[in-house]
């Protein structure tokens, strides 16, 4: 399809544009640029390796290029005048056979979430998130993009990586930019007209609740959902709406801080990116916000030195925010404290669904497989019964493993792919490890099997420039183990668990042994606000399990180092 497809680069200037645009009209194929709808990329290598770019689209490049030079730089636009004024940018034009409006607005959307995931792009510009539905040409998208892109990496690396390497990024994984599904954007549709409704009403503390489990796009919708509240100005209101995004984990602060940065919704000296509770802290009740978007709600703390009662943070949140969107899944809570008591999470929930504030989405989107694969790791995390493992409809890959160091030899050789992508170690929480302090007679905690170890997460020093990176994607990583502290939220192409002694296999079922687990916020009794002790173990350890068997978007690979339950995973896998 090569010869469908015209790719040229430009000096971006009024004085080049009319001499280009002539010599363009001596291409056989000089309609694809010049008569069709074409995608264009306005960029500046401000310093070496750092990147500003814009993203456009037009049935006419050479009025559009005119506008951009001229109406926009005289209307003293912030970026079109550092793009006239710069010596170094320069504009790709990209034309294409097949190339419709619909399918340019498609391509643009695409080349925003690629380019904003790419290190050396420091900041992207463009007003707009332009999904389309179904069209002519539209089951062509993904073949075309993807020789655009690999024409553009050709002409330039640095800007246009190689696609493998931006697809496995964190950044990309949870952009603004993804095709959402139907179901995710009819929730996104619907929470944008409550939102609008509650504030136009003046009907504060309202309460929208998100639910989903583990791999049904939650993340994507969220970010989606924060992106357009807070880049598109709603007529309803004369002022720009105060939105926060509120995280729990650091890992998670990272990817969104970098995402708001390069989009230009924030800057770092007034992060709308924040924990709960600094949030909580920094916000009177007396100043609302507008709206708070809480991503996995469920973490929340519900007990804490402030000695939260009932809803917890998510209380202190709604008195601070005039809309709250929680988005929650249960089966992914995984401390004590963060523990709903005396079923107030299932409470909130019905009094949602009373207010028709309750969504949720069913459809499972991390996991490339069949239902079949789905079915069989549901049924090992909710009923604790090992079924025969499947044959997989999609190839998904589902292997068992006799060692630990077969396991991570296994890992490694998929880590070394491009095809295979981010694949890493994880496990279960059952070997001590302390992240404030080292151990004594040895550099690292260790998951230790036998004559096998390894050391845990975050203790490898990382590779230059990578600090800031989360801890999927350091390059050393490879060579620690991953835990739920670590991974929840994120995707590994391929997963290589360990499951520990906390899990065993007996009388036909899958138990939990606190006792064998050194994952304390799981397995210490909790005091209740009635100042009754109580011990949430079990359903703590089933919860981990969870999040660590929905990590592998192509692949599960599993050591098991309860003799019984290795038995039972490897007669599994015999069908």
């Amino acid at each position: 399809m090569s010869k469908d497809l015209r790719i040229e680069k430009i000096d971006y200037s009024i004085e080049n544009l009319s001499m280009t645009l002539n010599n363009w009209k001596n291409f056989d194929d000089s309609k694809y640029l010049l008569q069709y709808p074409t995608v264009y990329i306005v960029n500046d290598e401000m310093k070496e390796d750092s990147f500003s770019v814009y993203v456009g689209e037009t049935a006419d490049i050479k009025t559009r290029t005119k506008q951009h030079l001229g109406v926009d730089t005289k209307l003293n636009k912030k970026y079109w005048n550092e793009f006239y004024h710069s010596q170094t940018s320069s504009m790709y034009v990209i034309g294409h056979k097949y190339f419709n409006k619909s399918l340019t607005l498609d391509i643009e959307n695409r080349l925003m979430q690629y380019l904003s995931s790419v290190d050396s792009v420091k900041s992207i510009f463009n007003s707009r998130t332009n999904q389309q539905n179904e069209y002519y040409t539209s089951d062509k998208l993904d073949e075309i993009f993807s020789e655009i892109w690999n024409k553009l990496h050709k002409k330039n690396k640095e800007l246009f990586p190689i696609e493998r390497m931006v697809r496995d990024s964190a950044i990309f994984k949870a952009s603004p930019f993804h095709k959402l599904t139907p179901e995710q954007i009819s929730a996104k549709e619907e929470i944008i007209d409550k939102i609008k409704i509650a504030l136009h009403e003046e009907d504060e503390s309202q309460l929208i609740m998100v639910e989903g489990e583990a791999g049904s796009g939650k993340t994507v919708l969220m970010s989606t959902l924060f992106y357009e509240l807070k880049k598109y100005d709603f007529d309803e209101f004369s002022d720009p709406l105060n939105v926060y995004l509120l995280v729990n984990h650091d890992e998670h602060i990272t990817i969104y801080q970098q995402i708001a940065l390069k989009l230009g919704l924030t800057n770092k000296k007034n992060s709308i990116i924040k924990k709960p509770t600094s949030f909580i802290l920094n916000n009177e009740p007396s100043n609302k916000a507008d709206i708070v978007i809480v991503d996995e709600a469920h973490l929340l703390l519900t007990q804490g030195k402030m000695s939260y009662k009932g809803e917890g943070h998510l209380k202190d949140l709604i008195e601070r925010a005039k809309v709250v969107v929680a988005v929650f899944d249960k089966k992914q809570i995984l401390s004590r404290e963060q523990v709903w008591e005396f079923d107030t999470l299932d409470k909130l929930i019905t009094s949602a669904r009373e207010k028709d504030n309750h969504i949720k989405l069913k459809n499972q989107l991390r996991i490339n497989s069949g239902i079949e694969t789905i079915n069989w790791i549901r049924t090992i995390i909710d009923k604790q019964i090992v079924n025969p493992i499947p044959i997989d409809s999609k190839g998904y890959e589902i292997k068992i493993f006799d060692s630990p160091n077969d396991l991570q030899n296994k890992i490694r050789n998929k880590a070394t792919k491009t095809d295979s992508g981010i694949s890493r170690m994880i496990a279960t929480f059952d070997w001590k490890y302390n992240g404030t302090k080292k151990p004594e007679n040895k550099p690292y905690w260790d998951v230790v099997i036998g004559d096998w170890s390894m050391p845990w997460n975050k203790q490898i020093k990382a590779e230059k420039g990578e600090k800031d990176l989360p801890w999927v994607e350091r390059e050393n990583t490879i060579n620690e183990v991953g835990s739920t502290y670590t991974i929840q939220g994120l995707d590994l192409n391929y997963a290589g668990l360990i499951i520990g002694p906390s899990v065993k296999y007996r009388n036909g079922k899958i138990i939990f042994d606190k006792n064998s687990s050194e994952n304390k916020k799981a397995i210490q009794n909790r005091k209740l606000s009635d100042d009754t002790l109580q011990n949430f173990a079990e359903e703590l350890l089933k919860n981990e399990l969870n999040v660590l068997m929905t990590r592998g978007v192509n692949g599960l690979y599993i050591y098991a180092v309860d003799d019984e339950l290795r038995e039972a995973l490897k007669n599994a896998a015999k069908g």
